[in-house]
């Protein structure tokens, strides 16, 4: 099977909906942005604060390459999709897979983590700003998931239909 990309904005659930699909199809997953963390020693806001979003962008991209491009799920960052490389590869290796929620949603949940250096102090508007300039990006998904206002359980499972009907999973 082909490598499955969980993509979308932050606070779509792509980390927990990666964890959750993970055991339901029995492949592990792994989160680029914790994968640039171990890599660099470095928590993902230091990286920020320390040497730009540009330099991240470059991990990143080069994280996404040392992938498995077989039997795992990828959990993205959100901003991954802003380069065309990074969108190629994933098309090129796998499935991609959108995560999205409304905007009021996404803007509670990143309220809440203190680990999202481009949504720290962003008021709603903001954030909606941000979310728009990536739109066009996302839409180059395979298939858009929709998770505001459903469990957890109910989009892993989703999930785990679209793939097991995809081609990639033979």
């Amino acid at each position: 099977m082909k490598a499955i990309y969980l993509t979308g904005f932050m606070g779509v659930g792509k980390t927990t909906i990666g964890e959750g699909l993970s055991k339901n199809l029995n492949i592990p997953v792994i989160d680029t942005d914790q994968e640039i963390e171990k890599k660099l020693n470095m928590e993902i806001k230091k990286i920020f604060s320390e040497y730009g979003e540009a330099y991240f962008r470059h991990q990143e991209s080069a994280i996404l390459k040392e992938m498995p491009q077989r039997n795992a799920i990828i959990t993205t960052g959100g901003g991954i999709v802003m380069k065309e490389e990074n969108r190629t590869w994933m098309k090129n290796n796998g499935i991609i897979i959108l995560l999205s929620a409304d905007i009021q949603t996404i803007f509670e949940r990143v309220q809440k983590d203190v680990n999202r250096p481009l949504a720290k102090k962003k008021t709603i508007e903001q954030l909606k700003d941000l979310f728009e300039s990536r739109i066009r990006f996302y839409e180059e998904c395979n298939y858009k998931v929709e998770t505001t206002g459903k469990e957890i359980e109910q989009i892993v499972n989703e999930i785990a239909i679209l793939v097991k009907n995809n081609e990639v999973w033979k």
